[in-house]
């Protein structure tokens, strides 16, 4: 600390009305918008911030990380300055501001921190014509739950000044501490730059045998894995984990360099985006592959020849294979969560297990106080997202480390893995159609109009032939979950139709952007006979997409002839 105090201002302000926080706690924006509007960061940072009893305020610690899009650094600085403003007492921040989401968790739980604040926008693409985004995690180490979220919400609508040290600055590469004298502060204001990826390796050292994976990628029958990070946050983490630890070979990494506009790709992991991946993969010399999205939190896991293998698939097939995790030999496994609209593959492993199953609304929200309650052990959703009570957050590298680590034990491929399931399991086939940049007051008539059919009595026992096919509805409602830990109530969380042969059809709107609005579909249908593992699961659900889009009519109300995404 040199010279002397650092000011602590207070800037008049005025409210935006559209700081409504999507799920957990997260406010997803144009780039564009936070970069060019007055005050819209700082509106939203002070808001978050007043949300934290000014008890538990003073002088605690918070986790600052990003995923190192463009923007990250100048809002870095900013919410360093109003943290500081706000007596915050020390933040943890990774180097050069990255920090994964996973790690984010790991380390609020490790250092018993009250919160975090995460810069990132997901999997949506960056630069100054992307998106931007900043998300609030809680004690736990998991995203806002929906009471604080709100709270959030109801601040920003009625901001009129935010605190802030403007002449605060740091240096975001050098690693240790930094201290300030601020003005009216009994204590110095304490900034602790850490290396991104340490605290995190160190939680997984405890869950995996590292030993098994590192013979799995070095020994003679050395599995070649090619990993893509798509130049998000998860670079340094693949490169420090997956080579420098286990003995990867460097060149199994690739897109490793965090950069801001992530090369001017889209860094969602799935098959519409990561096309390096998969044509490396379809070329059959590596048999082992896998992609992160922007902060880590997401996953993809292709075999040789570019098997593909579906979030729903993966999330069951981890659940019927942790026994090959110490972690989990040790804890035992108390239950398992999805998402609702996630396959029900799951369900089928924990009847085999003996264990129960949550069904939540989407959101990683929901499984937090699942896992806080001792209920949960395992959670995923179908939007390539799985991870563990290990944490509060969904795990990517996580979710690659149990697939190799179940490969080591099965020593077979990634493809005869998934066969072996589905032989013991049934297969499940599944797909999500995304309708995506509609006019929200469109898809609220869409929506409303759509509920008013499937809940209707007698909607129940109706038929619908699509060529051979014959599906009789069964069951219809509107989502409503219930947690079994607080009782709070969540409704209108996505419109289901469930037939006879256990085939689902579902209709959720998603608003994630907050600007424009997506309907999602999910179809579902189920084939217990090996004879028919092996058809292409569009050909297999086109008779359920064609009763969704008749009885929606989302082509003819949108003006749309298809969805803009596949998953």
């Amino acid at each position: 600390m040199e010279g002397s105090p650092i000011p602590v201002l207070t800037v008049p302000t005025a409210p935006y009305e559209d700081q409504r926080p999507a799920g957990g706690g997260g406010l997803r924006r144009p780039t564009g918008l936070f970069e060019g509007q007055r005050n819209y960061l700082p509106n939203f940072i002070q808001s978050v911030l007043s949300s934290i009893d000014l008890r538990d305020r003073q002088g605690c610690t918070m986790v600052v990380g990003s995923d190192g899009r463009y923007f990250s650094r100048t809002a870095t600085e900013i919410v360093v300055q109003m943290a500081a403003a706000n007596g915050i007492g020390r933040l943890i921040i990774g180097q050069n501001g990255i920090l994964s989401t996973p790690a984010v968790s790991c380390i609020i739980r490790k250092i018993k921190a009250a919160g975090g604040i995460i810069l990132t926008a997901s999997h949506c693409p960056g630069g100054p014509g992307g998106e931007f985004g900043v998300k609030f995690n809680v004690a736990n180490g998991g995203p806002a739950p929906d009471v604080v979220s709100d709270k959030i919400y109801q601040i920003s609508k009625t901001i009129e000044e935010y605190a802030i040290c403007p002449d605060l600055r740091i240096d975001l590469s050098r690693l240790g501490r930094q201290e300030f004298d601020l003005e009216n502060k009994f204590k110095p204001f304490r900034v602790e730059i850490v290396d991104p990826v340490d605290i995190y390796l160190n939680l997984l050292r405890t869950i995996f045998d590292f030993n098994a994976i590192k013979s799995l990628l070095t020994g003679p029958s050395q599995l070649k894995i090619r990993v893509d990070a798509m130049h998000g946050v998860m670079g340094p983490y693949v490169r420090k984990v997956l080579c420098d630890e286990l003995g990867a070979p460097a060149n199994s990494a690739i897109n490793c360099v965090p950069l801001e506009d992530f090369g001017g790709q889209h860094p969602d992991p799935n098959l519409t985006y990561a096309t390096t991946l998969l044509e490396a993969m379809k070329g059959g010399e590596y048999g082992f592959g896998a992609a992160f999205d922007a902060d880590g939190d997401r996953y993809m896991i292709l075999g040789q020849n570019g098997f593909f293998v579906s979030p729903s698939d993966s999330l069951a097939i981890i659940a019927a294979n942790l026994s090959c995790i110490p972690y989990f030999r040790q804890m035992g496994v108390r239950g398992f969560g999805r998402s609702m609209p996630t396959s029900t593959a799951l369900d089928r492993v924990a009847k085999s297990m003996k264990v129960p199953v949550y069904e939540t609304p989407a959101g990683w929200r929901f499984f937090s106080n699942l896992m806080d309650s001792g209920r949960c052990s395992l959670c995923g959703e179908e939007s390539f997202g799985t991870g563990s009570d290990h944490l509060r957050e969904k795990d990517g590298l996580w979710a690659v480390l149990v697939w190799l680590s179940i490969i080591a034990a099965r020593k077979q491929s990634v493809e005869e893995i998934v066969r072996d399931h589905w032989a013991k399991f049934g297969r499940h086939y599944y797909c999500r159609f995304d309708y995506e940049g509609l006019e929200p007051k469109t898809t609220y008539y869409i929506m409303r109009d759509l509920e008013a059919l499937v809940t209707d009595k007698s909607f129940i026992g109706q038929q619908f032939a699509v060529g051979s096919h014959v599906y009789s509805v069964a069951k219809t409602d509107s989502f409503e979950y219930v947690d079994p830990v607080d009782g709070t109530v969540t409704k209108k969380q996505g419109l289901r139709i469930i037939f006879s042969d256990a085939s689902r059809l579902i209709f959720r709107l998603s608003s994630s952007s907050g600007v424009r609005a997506t309907i999602r579909l999910y179809a579902e249908s189920y084939e217990r006979d090996p004879s028919g593992h092996d058809r292409e699961p569009q050909a297999v659900l086109s008779p359920l997409i064609a009763i969704a889009l008749k009885i929606s009519q989302i082509h003819e109300r949108t003006g749309r002839r298809g969805p803009t995404v596949i998953t």
